[in-house]
């Protein structure tokens, strides 16, 4: 089973994309007897080729926000510098 098809989504399977259309519009018998199995599976092919370089962008994405939200926290959690030499210059005063 593949996602709802819409081309401008598919930007890389549209051609796929058409060919299994004209292949559905093109009769029942066509459809309903298996003559555009070989379109369709070429399809779930290109579909899940697209998914996994979607996905590898998305991890990349992920791990660059993750970085960053670990970099604010530790920025959070270490006093700025010359913090101690502050507090301390203010306890002798």
């Amino acid at each position: 089973m593949h996602p709802p098809l819409a081309s401008h989504k598919h930007q890389g399977c549209e051609h796929i994309i058409q060919a299994l259309d004209d292949c559905h519009r093109s009769g029942l018998l066509n459809k309903y007897s298996g003559k555009c199995n070989d379109i369709k599976l070429k399809l779930n092919e290109c579909l899940g080729e697209e998914f996994q370089i979607v996905r590898a962008e998305n991890k990349q994405k992920a791990a660059a926000k993750r970085e960053k939200i670990r970099q604010v926290w530790k920025d959070m959690e270490e006093p700025p510098a010359g913090f101690f030499d502050a507090k301390q210059k203010d306890q002798k005063v």
